[in-house]
This record gives structure tokens, sequence and C-alpha cells, in this order.
């Protein structure tokens, strides 16, 4: 199978979506939940990247990141799924160290934002995937999206960067 190529240096912000392997619903509860938004926060640190929006779902994640121009997002992107399936193994499933487990998919969907209008389009697809799913009858009731964010509270999962809209 090809390899797909991403563009990482258009200087755009990027709407990003990976899968738990086979669509599992492997990230459930929010203490795996809580593991990925650690991970994902070292790793925006590390590679300083924006981060815009997000959307933690029982099997998927949406992203929605700004980073720095050239910055591999493929490589960004496998440090955060490596470093976290890690750590769920190690907690979820700390018997099975000797078994091949995965815990993504190993591709992710990447969708470079070419406009503002894309960004609050993919900003807005991140608050109402929960709704949409039946999940909750409100954004504001998901805690693991910005929803909240970007209404003003401050008590969430993960910071937003600032973003000139």
């Amino acid at each position: 199978m090809p390899r797909l190529k991403h563009y990482d240096d258009t200087g755009t912000a990027r709407f990003i979506t990976f899968n738990c392997y086979r669509n599992e619903p492997s990230l459930v509860d929010d203490n795996a939940k809580a593991i990925l938004a650690r991970f994902l926060d070292q790793t925006r640190k590390k590679y300083r990247f924006r981060l815009l929006g997000y959307v933690v779902m029982p099997e998927h994640v949406h992203l929605v990141i700004h980073p720095v121009d050239g910055t591999p997002v493929g490589k960004v992107i496998r440090e955060i799924k490596s470093l976290s399936a890690r750590e769920w193994f190690r907690l979820y499933e700390p018997s099975a160290q000797d078994v091949v487990r995965v815990f993504w998919q190993k591709r992710c969907y990447d969708h470079n934002c070419r406009t503002v209008d894309v960004v609050r389009e993919k900003l807005e697809y991140c608050h109402t995937n929960p709704v949409r799913r039946g999940l909750v009858s409100e954004p504001a009731e998901w805690k693991w999206s910005i929803y909240n964010w970007y209404a003003g509270r401050r008590d969430v999962p993960l910071q937003i960067d600032e973003y000139e809209f």
C-alpha cells in the first residue's frame, strides 16, 4: 500500500483523525482518555505545535493543531499514539507483556485547513461530534472536547492555544 503524502510546510492548521484498532471503544473511560491527553500535551510541548481543538471519542480522536512549519505531523501523531498505547497497556493489561498488542490503527486522516472558515468548521465538528453520536444531548456535557474551553471554562482536560481567527 503506498504511503499517504502529508504536506507539512503549508503554514496552516491541520485536522487530524485517528482511530483505535478495529474501532474498538478503548477510550471509553476517563482514565484512558486522560492517558491520551497527557501524552498529547507532552508531545505538544516537545514539538511546539498549537492545539486549537480536540475531541476524544470512545474509539477515535479528532485534533485541530497548528504545527510549526516543517514539523512532520506524521511523526507527531506516531509519538502520541505510541506513548499513549504503551501506557494504556501498562495500566490495563500488565500481564500480557510478551504478546504483540495493537491499540491504534496504523494510519490517520490528515486535512490541511487552508482558510479560517475551515478551521472554524473543524472546531465545530469537534464540538458536535459527541452530540451527533448520541453520547450527550449538549456539547457542554462532553468533558473530553474543546467546547467548554471556547465557552469560557478553564477546568478542562487540555488547555487550548491562542489562535488568530
